[in-house]
């Protein structure tokens, strides 16, 4: 086996100290891009053998060694030296003792810095792909739960007062639409993401016949890069996969924010299923929606993630700086985070009962209608400033004087009997008919134009729907 010593041992006099490697080794957490080295460094020896660079039997070489190297790391058996900064360093490093003098070329025209730039590149299309698959997941679980609730309705609410009745189908796919556009931002960052950095060198390009654009072509990016001072400095890709995930979790955080809401004994909306709620090690009777509140305290650490990371941007001089070695933790946690949240989410809704008496109890109360009696005079060309102030003084009385508000419609000139049919259970909801509204019809076509999206955002990703 060859000495373990740094990849810069020849300008030095003297080997790193312990302090500099503690402090400075990325190894602890960047080994999750050991597959993707892998691959970047095949298609980067396949390049260096095409080019001349390297004869048939050195590439053999180093393929055969990486695939052991490979096979090592699944296997729990790769040695690491205590000079391996990284596993870029650890890869090859082991290379080289097992290829021999072959292995001291693995790293011809290729620099840490375009390197890691591509393997975190490789990394973020690959799990940025499985996160979207989660989102469109939980996306199918509320189109489902929304094609089941049918005709059942609960109160909609303008600060947390209540405020209008709407079906629950409604309020479940005003989720799908905010996922919608998660996926479509997860797009974007995906394709940015798209871009091969290899070639680029440290900073400058190189002077061997490198075909940077076979490489990105081997790995299937979209596209190679353009500048090589902006292919090593690029963290845009990681910066936006932040801010795609940060409010990813945000709008589950508001989702869980009902969950705990309506599974309160308060609101009682919702049964959580055991297998998805946990218990106190205390209180006997409580059942606690975790999942929820998970989701809802982890978007405080992922938005944490996103502004540290363009504050470590922010300040820094073209090309590569060691800061960036900030990019991976931050956006190895959030991606991951986000998905199973995901998961964790689209498993308790799919599980929940919901509990429609109780919504509907909650809905039907005739002050819910008092927009509908607004209406009513304002078919009968009554401005809407007027007819505002006068239900909303007839709702005053009720409250008031403990009067029901049914009475007093009745006995109002300008409303009368005829009125009460718009505060019957039921009535308000029904009544919503304008397109996007709450009520049967326009609902009907938004689930129909929810299911449409999905199938696009599916055929954006080549993902297959789930067996539900």
């Amino acid at each position: 086996m060859s000495e373990a010593r740094p990849l810069w041992h020849g300008r030095f006099h003297e080997g790193p100290s312990e302090e500099l490697l503690a402090f400075t080794s990325s190894l602890e957490y960047d080994r999750d891009l050991a597959a993707d080295d892998l691959t970047g460094s095949r298609a980067h020896v396949r390049m260096l053998a095409k080019v001349g660079l390297i004869t048939g039997e050195e590439e053999q070489a180093l393929l055969d060694a990486l695939r052991q190297v490979g096979e090592e790391l699944e296997a729990g058996a790769f040695d690491f030296a205590p000079t391996d900064e990284d596993i870029h360093t650890a890869i090859e490093r082991r290379v080289t003792d097992i290829a021999g003098a072959a292995g001291a070329k693995l790293h011809t025209g290729r620099s840490r810095n375009d390197q890691v730039a591509l393997d975190l590149r490789l990394w973020l299309r690959r799990e940025g792909r499985a996160l979207v698959a989660a989102i469109q997941g939980l996306q199918e679980v509320l189109v489902v739960r929304a094609e089941e609730a049918e005709d059942a309705y609960l109160p909609g609410y303008t600060h947390l007062q209540r405020a209008q009745p709407v079906l629950l189908a409604h309020h479940l796919l005003a989720h799908v639409w905010a996922f919608a556009r998660d996926v479509e931002r997860w797009r974007d960052t995906l394709t940015r993401t798209d871009v091969s950095p290899l070639g680029a060198g440290a900073l400058a390009g190189s002077s061997l016949p490198l075909d940077p654009d076979a490489v990105a072509d081997e790995l299937g990016f979209a596209t190679r890069f353009h500048n090589s001072l902006d292919a090593v400095s690029d963290r845009d890709f990681v910066a936006e996969a932040l801010f795609a995930a940060s409010l990813t979790q945000v709008h589950l955080s508001r989702l869980g924010e009902e969950v705990m809401l309506w599974s309160s004994d308060e609101f009682g909306f919702v049964q959580l299923a055991d297998a998805y709620s946990t218990g106190s090690s205390m209180l006997p009777q409580k059942k606690n929606p975790d999942i929820a509140e998970l989701a809802r305290g982890k978007a405080g650490r992922l938005i944490g993630h996103l502004a540290g990371f363009l504050a470590t941007l922010k300040g820094l001089p073209l090309a590569y700086d060691r800061d960036l070695q900030e990019d991976k933790e931050p956006l190895f946690d959030a991606v991951r985070t986000c998905r199973l949240a995901l998961q964790a989410m689209s498993g308790l809704l799919a599980s929940a009962e919901f509990s429609v008496d109780r919504m509907r109890a909650a809905a039907d109360a005739a002050s819910s209608a008092a927009t509908d009696l607004a209406e009513h005079l304002v078919r009968a060309h009554m401005p809407f400033r007027e007819a505002h102030a006068l239900v909303g003084g007839l709702v005053r009385q009720s409250v008031e004087r403990g009067i029901p508000l049914e009475e007093l419609v009745t006995n109002e000139p300008r409303l009368g009997p005829e009125a009460l049919a718009l505060l019957q259970p039921g009535e308000a909801v029904r009544r919503r008919t304008s397109p996007g509204g709450a009520g049967p019809e326009p609902v009907a076509r938004q689930l129909e134009e929810a299911r449409s999206r999905l199938a696009e955002q599916r055929h954006w990703f080549g993902h297959e729907p789930d067996d539900r």
